[in-house]
C-alpha cells in the first residue's frame, strides 16, 4: 500500500469517526422535543431518526460539494491530507467538549473550523467568501429565522386550536409530532452526513484518486449515511435533556412547532441554497421562540446564554485544537 493511499484511508476512517460523534452528539436535534412530550418512547424516537439520517443523506450533495470545495483550497499531494485529517480531530475534540457538558453546540461549525484553523496553520488558502456566504452569514440569519419563526407558528397554532379541549389536543399534537420529528431527521441527515460526504471528497481530491472535488462516489453516500445512523442510534442523551428538558417545558403543541419549523429551514437552506447551516442552531432557536409565545421569563435564558457562548466559541476553538493537531500529525503525512 502506498503512502497517499495510507494516508487517504486514515483521513476518511477519521471523517467517519466525526460522523459517528456527530450522530450522538446531535441526535437530540431530531427527537430531544419528542421524546421530552413523551410523543415517542427514547428508543423508537432514536431508530426513527437513525432510518430519517440515513434518508436525508441521499439529499444533501449542494451541502456536501459546498464543505468539499467551496471553503479551503489545497494542493493535491499527502501533505495536504495532513491539514485535513487535522481539521476533522479538531472538530471531533470539540464534540466530545461539549456532549461532555451537554451544550448543544454545532458539529458543522466545529468541522468548519477545524479546516480553517489546520489550513491557515499549514499557510493553505482559505476562501473566506465561501466561508462569509455559507458559514457566517447562515450563522447569524438561521438562528435569528428560527426563533421568528418559531414564535409565529406557536401563535398561529395556539389561535388556530384556542377552542380546543386541552386532553384532546395534546394527544392530537403528540401523534403530530411522529410527523414533525421524521422530518426533522430527514432534514439532520440533509445537513450533517453531507459534511462528512464533502470531507471525503475532499480527501480523495487532495489525495489524487480523483479530478473534482465536486464528483461525490456513491459509496461515500452510502458509508456516511450508515455510520451516523449508528451514531444517532447511540444517543447523546445529555444534549437530549438540555434541549428537551432546560430551556422550556415543553408540550406537545409547542413540540411540533419547534420541530416544523426547524426542518423546514434546514430543506430549504439543503435543497435551495447548499449552504450548509447549523441543525443544532436552528432547533434551539427554535423552540426559544415558540416558548417565548407563552412569556420571556418561560424561557431559561442563562441556560440559552450558556449554549449561544458555546456557539460563539466552537467556530475558534475547533480551530484551535485543529491547528494545534496539525503541529503533532505533520511529521506522519
Amino acid at each position: 500500500m502506498s503512502a497517499e493511499l495510507a494516508a487517504v484511508i486514515a483521513v476518511i476512517l477519521i471523517a467517519m469517526a466525526f460522523d459517528y460523534t456527530n450522530g450522538f452528539h446531535d441526535a437530540a436535534n431530531a427527537i430531544a422535543t419528542s421524546v421530552s412530550t413523551r410523543a415517542l418512547t427514547p428508543r423508537v424516537a432514536l431508530a426513527m431518526a437513525a432510518v430519517g439520517n440515513f434518508i436525508g443523506a441521499h439529499f444533501g450533495a449542494d451541502v456536501a460539494k459546498t464543505v468539499g470545495s467551496g471553503l479551503v483550497e489545497l494542493p493535491t499531494g499527502q501533505a495536504s491530507l495532513g491539514v485535513v485529517f487535522a481539521g476533522v480531530l479538531g472538530a471531533i475534540v470539540w464534540n466530545l467538549i461539549t456532549w461532555y457538558f451537554g451544550l448543544p453546540s454545532s458539529s458543522s461549525h466545529a468541522l468548519i473550523g477545524g479546516l480553517v484553523g489546520a489550513t491557515l496553520t499549514a499557510s493553505g488558502t482559505v476562501l473566506w467568501g465561501g466561508i462569509t456566504k455559507s458559514v457566517i452569514l447562515p450563522m447569524i440569519v438561521s438562528p435569528l429565522v428560527g426563533f421568528a419563526l418559531g414564535y409565529l407558528m406557536m401563535l398561529a397554532v395556539m389561535w388556530i386550536f384556542r377552542k380546543g379541549q386541552p386532553s384532546k389536543l395534546n394527544r392530537g399534537f403528540r401523534r403530530a409530532q411522529t410527523v414533525s420529528a421524521a422530518a426533522m431527521s430527514v432534514g439532520h441527515g440533509m445537513q450533517d452526513a453531507a459534511k462528512t460526504i464533502g470531507i471525503v471528497v475532499l480527501a480523495l481530491y487532495v489525495g489524487g484518486y480523483q479530478d473534482s472535488a465536486d464528483t461525490i462516489p456513491e459509496w461515500a453516500f452510502w458509508t456516511s449515511a450508515t455510520v451516523l445512523a449508528l451514531g444517532t442510534y447511540a444517543g447523546g442523551w445529555r444534549i437530549i435533556r438540555t434541549l428537551g428538558r432546560k430551556i422550556i417545558d415543553l408540550g406537545p403543541a409547542e413540540g411540533f412547532s419547534a420541530e416544523t419549523v426547524a426542518s423546514s429551514v434546514l430543506y430549504f437552506n439543503a435543497l435551495v441554497l447548499g449552504a450548509p447551516i447549523s441543525t443544532t442552531h436552528t432547533i434551539t432557536s427554535a423552540i426559544m421562540g415558540v416558548g417565548a409565545t407563552k412569556r420571556l421569563s418561560a424561557v431559561r435564558w442563562g441556560v440559552a446564554g450558556n449554549i449561544v457562548g458555546a456557539w460563539i466559541l466552537t467556530f475558534p476553538a475547533a480551530g484551535l485544537i485543529a491547528s494545534l493537531a496539525y503541529l503533532v500529525v505533520r511529521p506522519l503525512f
